[in-house]
């Protein structure tokens, strides 16, 4: 399957583009979404899907509704299946690997873009990915949407927590995820630590029917954070 993927290319491409990259496992399938030239900031964007046992992939559409939100707001974006997921290679590993995924596709997209900031962004399961690694991949951002912090078999306790501008959308009619432990979780971190949180009423896990609003409020919270225009 893989072989019908060209091979991740050598710099960031100008228009959208599926890729299979050389990763722990085997091969990743990724793709690479450019801004607009008219908005491009200097920083890239790695987004990580929901659990993938349990059917998470990058076409999942919270993950491309934050795909979507960074774009518009001028961010590079990348989105990747995870190993044994789609067209990548390799089996579920229950974060461990999936970190190693993850940090194969960051060093790719430093290699591409090496003057811009790295952001890191995730759904459920790929939220726990991204936070246990935005310290020593050195995240600018962390942006986690509906982090599994209790339950589901996820420890946060251990995971060093960023000084990075970090965002938690939380609905607080998540159906997987106990809000409230979210919540609970949040106000036991140190300060300096906590994140901004936005709390979303009447909203499920996947964000049926309120996708655009996880849009204006991924949008709303990073427009402060953006770095200076991409030059060429």
């Amino acid at each position: 399957m893989n072989d019908l993927l060209p091979t991740a290319p050598e710099s960031f491409p100008d228009e959208s583009m599926s890729f299979a990259l050389d990763g722990p496992a085997g091969k990743l399938e990724c793709e690479a979404h450019a801004a607009a030239p008219d908005v491009a900031r200097n920083a890239i964007a790695v987004i990580c899907h929901p659990l993938s046992t349990d059917g998470g992939s990058m076409r999942n559409k919270v993950v491309t509704m934050i795909e979507r939100s960074l774009r518009e707001s001028g961010v590079d974006t990348v989105i990747f299946n995870f190993r044994g997921v789609g067209h990548s290679e390799g089996t579920f590993d229950h974060g461990q690997g999936e970190s190693d995924d993850l940090a194969a596709v960051v060093a790719w997209a430093r290699k591409t873009s090496p003057t811009a900031a790295l952001w890191l962004a995730g759904f459920s399961f790929g939220s726990y990915v991204t936070l246990r690694n935005a310290v020593r991949l050195d995240a600018a951002a962390l942006i986690s949407i509906a982090p599994p912090a209790a339950g589901r078999g996820w420890d946060f306790g251990p995971i060093e927590l960023p000084s990075c501008h970090w965002l938690v959308v939380m609905g607080d009619a998540d159906e997987i995820v106990e809000p409230q432990a979210v919540y609970d979780w949040i106000d036991g971190l140190p300060e300096g630590r906590k994140p901004q949180l936005v709390r979303m009423e009447d909203t499920s896990h996947f964000f049926h029917r309120r996708l655009m609003d996880l849009r204006g409020a991924i949008k709303n919270a990073v427009k402060d954070w953006l770095p200076g225009p991409r030059t060429a």
